[in-house]
């Protein structure tokens, strides 16, 4: 399991892994961080090329996705996220770490960011599926304005670039959030979350 959390309570958010105990049946307890001979936990990567930003806000909203990359001509596995490049609440952009074979790689630039006026300059929650030749996302838009969520779609060959028209998936009224897209024998479902700010009516 990939997970985002701030070790001492404060600073920016990175991203952690815990596993379960070999055999183990999926299950809400027993899972064991990641962490060195200290007791400490070990973020999955250092933040060699990604701290301009991704620094001060940190790492948010982990997404595990393997495709194929056009330009290696190979499979790689990746872990999109939402980075904050000053302020633990945004705005974000969204990039990725990549598996080398031994560790997990930062990225110098972010792989998408806002450019739709209804984005309100920031994009995070990525939820990415390989699919069909295309590496497909939804992502919420428009953190730094309050009681604002609209989701978003975009797709591209390389997860990279030539991100399609930044699309809304789902209007601001339907307050969606915690979006995953899962797998079916038949095709795919949505499993989501919509959020109720306390005001007006509970949305069903």
């Amino acid at each position: 399991m990939v997970l985002a959390g701030q070790p001492n309570g404060h600073g920016a958010t990175d991203l952690f892994s815990a596993s379960l105990p070999e055999g183990s049946r999926l299950s809400a307890t027993g899972w064991k961080p990641l962490c060195n001979a200290a007791g400490e936990l070990v973020p999955l990567a250092r933040r060699d090329r990604s701290e301009p930003w991704d620094g001060e806000g940190g790492r948010h909203c982990p997404s595990c996705v393997e495709g194929w990359d056009p330009e290696r001509s190979a499979w790689v596995q990746r872990i999109y996220y939402a980075g904050g490049a000053e302020n633990l609440w945004g705005p974000y952009t969204i990039g990725y770490l990549e598996w080398d074979g031994q560790h997990w790689i930062d990225q110098p630039e972010p792989a998408f960011v806002a450019n739709e006026g209804w984005e309100h300059g920031s994009v995070y929650e990525p939820n990415l599926i390989y699919h069909d030749g295309k590496w497909k996302m939804w992502y919420v838009a428009g953190s730094n304005h309050e009681d604002y969520l609209v989701h978003g779609y975009a797709e591209s060959e390389d997860g990279r670039t030539g991100w399609s028209e930044h699309a809304v998936f789902a209007a601001p009224e339907m307050k969606m959030f915690d979006f995953c897209v899962c797998r079916r024998a038949e095709g795919f479902e949505a499993v989501f979350a919509r959020v109720w700010m306390g005001r007006g009516e509970m949305p069903s």
